[in-house]
């Protein structure tokens, strides 16, 4: 198994290096200080890197944000000193982390997890739970965490008129771009950063401080102006709902 190792701490990275020595499986392909130092060897050699142990708390880059921002065949571990509940919350989406200071033997485990998980059926799964987790621990703020080019990109939601399901990809659309985040509209209405976004049909919603005009269309169906030019329909199913919102 071929391991990134992250941690901003220098004695961190020195004690991973010395407990994972003994373990022949194991083939550590580079050490990184920082959140963009470690995305730039993954973007350099993506196939040669099966699994991260990635420290929480560093400057720049959150490993959040790095966790995230990786391929989807990439495997994460989370090396933290991070409050007891968000290690919880980690653990109940089957994300493997090593609370500091750790043990050779927990280490150990945390290694044998990661091994066993590298088979393609439980890659897929855990990689699943994973963005969920990260989803989960979305700041409740004015912006939304993406992954752009490999980056991670704060998307002011102020900005997005709507926002438009696009198989397992939501895409939010302001007046000038569009990004894609892989969650679904449901998993992101259901976050309170997205509690100003309101369902118009069964694939998006709309932001309602970015609506011009309510037009008819007849048959009970409705289209939505918004700031930019754009047109969305408003379905007879969440017409009642977005008449509701506007009163709220």
């Amino acid at each position: 198994m071929n391991l990134l190792l992250v941690d901003d701490e220098a004695p961190a990275l020195s004690k991973l290096r010395r407990f994972l020595a003994d373990d022949a499986g194991v083939r550590i392909v580079a050490e990184a200080a920082d959140g963009a130092a470690a995305l730039a060897v993954v973007q350099a050699q993506p196939e040669a890197v099966d699994a991260v142990l990635l420290d929480i708390q560093m400057p720049g880059r959150s490993g959040l944000e790095v966790a995230a921002a990786l391929p989807p065949h990439v495997l994460v571990a989370f090396t933290t000193a991070y409050d007891e509940y968000a290690v919880q919350a980690f653990e109940l989406n089957a994300v493997d982390y090593l609370l500091k200071p750790f043990t050779r033997e927990r280490l150990a485990a945390c290694v044998a997890r990661l091994r066993e998980r590298l088979a393609p059926p439980e890659r897929a799964q855990q990689r699943q739970r994973l963005t969920t987790a990260l989803h989960t621990l979305q700041p409740v703020a004015d912006h939304w965490l993406v992954a752009d080019r490999g980056e991670m990109r704060r998307v002011p939601l102020a900005d997005i008129e709507c926002v438009s399901a696009a198989d397992n990809y939501i895409e939010l659309q302001s007046a000038t771009a569009t990004w894609l985040d892989r969650t679904t509209l449901a998993a992101f209405l259901a976050h309170p950063a997205a509690r100003r976004f309101v369902r118009v049909h069964r694939s998006c919603a709309v932001q309602p401080a970015r609506v011009l005009a309510l037009e008819p269309l007849g048959s009970g169906d409705a289209q939505l102006r918004l700031a930019s030019g754009r047109t969305i329909r408003l379905s007879r199913r969440y017409r009642d709902e977005w008449l509701a919102a506007l009163k709220r």
